[in-house]
């Protein structure tokens, strides 16, 4: 009986998560979550930054910086909804939606390509 062979080591978790994303699915994560933020505003940045921060230092810089841009508009459409109480409002509105199309647009090209992308005009909130 001391012949017996040891069990088998335990079967690995497959729910575990892994470490760091490949450079691919980073850019496409990263291209994702700008292309959502056109589409749904601030939540695929916030979601992205809670999940994929730690997942390597490409999405990470994509996903924060995604997300100080879509504080910082929604900062700018409480303040011109505000305004529109003096029709200017409706300028601002509108100059905020169409930059977050066009902002939205080259920061998903930039992650595509593999490339940092710093939108202008944007609140640093988290690092």
């Amino acid at each position: 009986m001391s012949d017996a062979t040891p069990p088998p080591p335990p079967p690995q978790n497959p729910y575990q998560a892994s470490g760091q994303l490949s450079p691919s699915d980073e850019k496409l994560w990263a291209t994702l979550i700008h292309i959502g933020g056109i589409l749904f505003g601030f939540l695929p940045a916030l979601i992205g930054y809670l999940v994929l921060k730690d997942k390597g230092p490409f999405i990470r810089e994509h996903t924060a910086t995604a997300l100080n841009f879509q504080i910082t508009l929604l900062i700018v459409y409480v303040v011109g909804s505000i305004l529109t109480l003096v029709l200017v409002g409706f300028l601002i509105l509108l100059a905020a939606w169409v930059l977050a199309i066009v902002f939205g647009i080259i920061a998903a090209m930039k992650a595509n390509a593999g490339q940092l992308y710093t939108y202008p005009l944007t609140i640093k909130f988290v690092n």
